[in-house]
This record gives structure tokens, sequence and C-alpha cells, in this order.
């Protein structure tokens, strides 16, 4: 938390410094018993220079005194009430006597909820990898496909398959899937059968289950949610038997999704 920490006396030009060397895009102003006065964004410095401010200015030109904060025994409710209002992307944790106590970042916090932690209002938000978020979307030859929840109990993913393209066909020995199709229509199959899917209708796949979902449309995308159980998750528990794309097949461990 002390990266986002910055004294009440500092210029303009200590707090983009401070933002600089510390990667960060807001900071909180505290006085010298870490009572928070205020807050700023690298914007807000941008707009306090087009406005007349010079670099050795006080922050005081910059800082918003009027910030959202929760107390430091708020429940997670609090906090996601907070966080309903989109402007906002950090919360400030106070005690009674206005001290800066946590700080409760959006990702951070959306982070701690996908992996399955549970919510504690003095829990090390600094400790979150908050890039968990991005780089999330996958490119495959058959379309895309976004990992949406990922803990030591359950994946979910959210898959678009292209018009004309189709998974391969494949099984997996550590996960069973629940795939929910969502838009548009193809075919999937399940060891031996083929069946037409249409939006709404869900299909459980086993441990072992050779299946497979193709995009029998011209025009639109297949979307799939799906959802896998089981003790491991990674991309290498895929066993391929047919791939349209010329990928590897008949491999106990072969890398890569579909």
């Amino acid at each position: 938390m002390t990266k986002y920490m910055i004294g009440a006396a500092a210029t303009l030009y200590e707090a983009l410094d401070h933002m600089n060397r510390n990667k960060v895009k807001f900071l909180l102003a505290v006085d010298a018993e870490e009572r928070l006065t205020g807050t700023l964004t690298d914007g807000d410095i941008r707009r306090a220079v087009l406005r007349g401010a010079g670099l050795s200015t006080s922050i005081d030109a910059a800082i918003h005194k009027d910030f959202t904060s929760v107390g430091h025994q708020a429940d997670l409710k609090q906090v996601l009430d907070a966080f309903r209002d989109p402007r906002i992307e950090f919360l400030p944790v106070l005690d009674e006597d206005g001290k800066l106590c946590n700080l409760v970042t959006r990702r951070a916090l959306n982070v701690l909820l996908l992996q399955n932690q549970r919510f504690q209002i003095d829990f090390d938000f600094d400790s979150i990898d908050e890039d968990r978020l991005e780089g999330e979307i996958f490119a495959r030859p058959w379309g895309i496909y976004k990992t949406t929840v990922l803990n030591d109990m359950f994946q979910a993913k959210v898959i678009y398959i292209m018009p004309g393209q189709a998974l391969s066909l494949q099984s997996h020995r550590h996960r069973e899937e629940y795939w929910i199709v969502i838009h548009g229509s193809g075919d999937i199959q399940l060891d031996g059968s083929i069946h037409g899917v249409t939006p709404g209708q869900s299909f459980f796949i086993p441990k072992g289950c050779k299946h497979r979902m193709s995009n029998t449309s011209e025009t639109e995308i297949l979307i799939l949610n799906e959802v896998q159980l089981g003790d491991y998750f990674g991309e290498d528990d895929i066993q391929r038997y047919d791939d349209r794309y010329g990928r590897p097949c008949n491999a106990e461990r072969e890398k890569g999704l579909d």
C-alpha cells in the first residue's frame, strides 16, 4: 500500500515522480499521522498543469478531498456497493480517526473473487497479481476463448467458434465439462453420436468422453459457456483424435486448447 501513499505537502513534480517510480496511476495523500487528506490521479495532475499550475506547486492544486472510502470494518457488500459507481477504481479503507488502514482496488477485488479467495477488509490486496485480468483472451484456428473464472475448484470460459469452424475431437482425463449454448447453431459430437444445437441447450461431457463442437452457420458466431470441474485444468489435459487444422493428434498430454 505504501507505493500509493504520498505526503500531503508534496509537489506535483514529486507526485509524478512517485507515480513513475512505483508504476501507479493514482496516489493517496496522507498527513504525518497517515490520515487521508485526499486522492489524485495522473489525469488530475495533467488538468492542474493545464490550468496553469507549475510542477513545483503543492498537490493541493490537484487532489480530491471528496473521495469515496469505506470503514475498516466494512464487509464485502459495502465494498461492492461502493464499486457500483463505475467512476470508482479504488477504495481507501479508513479507521474512525481517518487513518489509512488499507486500499482495495477494483481490479484486485475482481481477481480475489475470481480465484475464490475469502474477502476480508484487512486482506493484503498488494499481494494480488492484478494482471490476471489481462491477456486472458486467446486466439485459436477456430476462433477465440476468454477465461472468466479460474481457481482450484473450477474453470469457466466463454468460447467463440467462427462460422464454419470446429473444435478438435478430443477428451480429458482430469476434468469433466458442462457446455451451454449461448448464441448460434451447430453440431455437437459426444462419442459416437452427433446432435444439432441451439441457444439454451446444455450438455454434460464426462471424463474420457470424445467430444467436439462445430459451427454449421456460414454467417453467425457460435458462442458457448464452458465450465470445467476436476482436479487439474491445464491445457495439456487434452487428447486429440481429429483436427481439421493439422495440429498433432493422439497425444496423451498434447499442449494447447482444441
